[in-house]
């Protein structure tokens, strides 16, 4: 099955590279009659012969691996040792198709490695392997060892230990302790056949034919079946990522809340997309939950509706539109105003300097428009080419659609890419330099990323600020499984740098105006519980009004199994307090294997 997971993306490295104690190469291979699986595994993540040979290590042949740049296979020992943290599996790279088959009992002599997937800059726990292989074999048509059930009671509650802090934080060098943490049982099972049984889904079907399921349906469910991620010390332990050794064809075209009822057994591997995976020989059957797309209800007459909507790289050669429309359209019951982001210039990701996006947006408002929907007008500012980050060429920004029936546009000269917008004061009220315009964009906090979008509406004759926010992704943070943990999490130092100017712009309008409507919504790229949200909020200029939904609805996307908010509306006093307001994450794609973009929706409804 052709997976980027299944890609060697780093090169082979040894114990010394993953912060454990270097290994000395041995000048002869040790022997079978003292060296077996669990032995090479050993006690902790790192193997005691890690750079060294080994010879005549035996052990049955439990699956291969056939497709992609990680051919081999899985060998297993069917005389197990006595000790729960050292695994019985391991996995032999050949580099090449292997020519051994399932239940063949083997020998194999070659070079113990510690393969980091992703490289050591990725922080990622390394896989042990048995490299540079010479395979002998002694019988073949053996049965398979049974697998090892991973189940809810075997999965312990505790997610990991913290690192060795004189390590930098590593946990390879820890003594596992698969009784109490996850990660550790997950490690000693490294490389054998394990199964789980009967699992919910929690992440749908995606393009690399992968989904996620959780052995523990009663952590953290949301009302779909979901796994919600509600704070970094509730990583939630029953997640397991589900591959197949089979053909792409074949593998369950999955939505959150399905089952793969029976058993699903094969391998448990290690991979740079979400840490242990198992990767199967045999796939549970696929059992509908039902899962339906929301639909959110109307806004009244005197209600303003505002959204947040990522639609994921749009540019006119995609064949989405429709789709959108239908969701802006039937899903969000058509708000006055929709801020837009990942709206690409007029020919996508072509890099030849173009940034216009009219093209682009005015293709999604006439499929709007046959929709059913309102002729939507639109604002927005062209940034500087390749200025603003994302997919190179393509100029993502943030766009407002608003409808002229409802809302009107104040518009004010002098906003452009380069130029900050301002607050002045106008017959006691706030009123912005530019509209629309940018907050700050030479401002080195947003380098290589979107620059704020601001603009003035009026509805029913009172003033509403909204500023459209696309923040700097979590791309290059550590990993979830990780080695180092707690994981360091580095993109936050630009991002927190972004949210203390959304911030602080906030407060320029509430110090001329204190009960002055203002709205930051967008994809915040970061979690309502985290520090970016808590400087956006600063000392209660803005509050996140996905946190008036229960807990176990808080979440606009759905990542490795772990159901999270990336996506924010943030209110100002005024509309928090002084008025009824009514919050919704409509949930139309994060959980659907045919999703039209990885985000969800929001919609604010309120009375200015």
């Amino acid at each position: 099955m052709p997976s980027r997971s299944s890609a060697r993306l780093a090169a082979l490295t040894v114990a010394a590279v993953c912060s454990a104690a270097s290994a000395i190469v041995l000048t002869s291979p040790a022997h079978a009659d003292s060296v077996r699986i669990h032995d090479i595994q050993g006690t902790t993540r790192i193997s005691p012969f890690a750079g060294q040979k080994v010879a005549d290590v035996p052990g049955i042949v439990t699956a291969t691996r056939t497709y992609g740049s990680s051919r081999g296979f899985w060998l297993q020992d069917p005389n197990p040792d006595n000790d729960p943290r050292t695994s019985e599996g391991v996995f032999v790279f050949t580099s090449s198709t292997p020519k051994v088959a399932v239940g063949d009992s083997v020998t194999v002599t070659g070079t113990v490695s510690e393969y980091v997937p992703g490289g050591t800059s990725s922080g990622n726990q390394s896989l042990t392997e048995i490299t540079k292989p010479t395979i002998t074999t002694v019988s073949t048509g053996n049965a398979v060892p049974a697998p090892v059930v991973i189940d809810e009671d075997s999965v312990p509650d505790a997610y990991t230990p913290d690192g060795d802090t004189a390590a930098g934080g590593s946990i390879n060098g820890l003594t596992l302790d698969p009784s109490k943490y996850a990660l550790d049982y997950y490690e000693s099972l490294e490389g054998m056949n394990v199964q789980v049984a009967d699992t919910r889904v929690v992440t749908a079907t995606d393009p690399y034919s992968e989904l996620w399921v959780t052995v523990k349906p009663w952590e953290h469910p949301s009302p779909s079946g979901g796994t919600v991620y509600g704070s970094y010390d509730a990583q939630n332990t029953g997640r397991l990522q589900i591959q197949s050794l089979g053909a792409t064809a074949d593998f369950p075209r999955a939505n959150v809340g399905d089952t793969l009822e029976g058993t699903t057994t094969g391998p448990l591997d290690f991979n740079q997309y979400g840490g242990y995976t198992l990767v199967a020989s045999k796939l549970g059957t696929l059992e509908s939950g039902g899962l339906e797309r929301e639909t959110t209800r109307k806004q009244s007459g005197r209600e303003l509706a505002v959204a947040t909507y990522n639609v994921e790289n749009l540019d006119p050669s995609d064949a989405t539109f429709d789709k959108h429309a239908a969701a802006i359209v039937n899903n969000l019951q058509s708000p006055d105003i929709v801020s837009l982001e990942e709206i690409q210039d007029n020919n996508g990701a072509t890099d030849d300097g173009t940034v216009d996006a009219s093209q682009t947006v005015n293709k999604l408002i006439d499929a709007i428009v046959a929709a059913g929907g309102p002729k939507y007008d639109w604002r927005s500012i062209d940034p500087v080419n390749d200025q603003d980050g994302g997919e190179p060429g393509g100029n993502i920004r943030q766009v407002f659609l608003f409808n002229p029936e409802r809302v009107s546009f104040v518009d004010r000269a002098g906003g452009d890419s380069t130029t900050a917008v301002g607050v002045t004061k106008e017959n006691g009220k706030a009123e912005l330099t530019a509209s629309p315009g940018r907050i700050d964009p030479a401002n080195a906090a947003w380098k290589d990323s979107r620059k704020p979008l601001v603009g003035q509406f009026v509805f029913r004759g009172k003033t509403v600020f909204v500023i459209a926010n696309h923040l700097i992704s979590k791309g290059g943070d550590q990993g979830l499984t990780s080695q180092y943990q707690p994981p360091t999490r580095s993109s936050e130092i630009q991002r927190h740098a972004q949210a203390t100017e959304v911030n602080a712009f906030v407060k320029d309008i509430l110090k001329v105006q204190k009960n002055a409507n203002v709205i930051a919504l967008g994809d915040m790229n970061d979690f309502e519980f985290s520090e970016t949200a808590k400087i956006l909020e600063g000392d209660g200029e803005l509050w996140s009004a996905i946190k008036s939904l229960p807990k176990s609805e808080r979440y606009t996307y759905d990542y490795q199994g772990n159901q999270q908010v990336l996506d924010q509306i943030l209110i100002s006093p005024a509309i928090r307090r002084g008025c009824d307001f009514d919050y919704d994450s409509v949930h139309i794609n994060a959980e659907f294997n045919d999703q039209i973009s990885d985000h969800d929706p929001q919609v604010l409804r309120f009375r200015p």
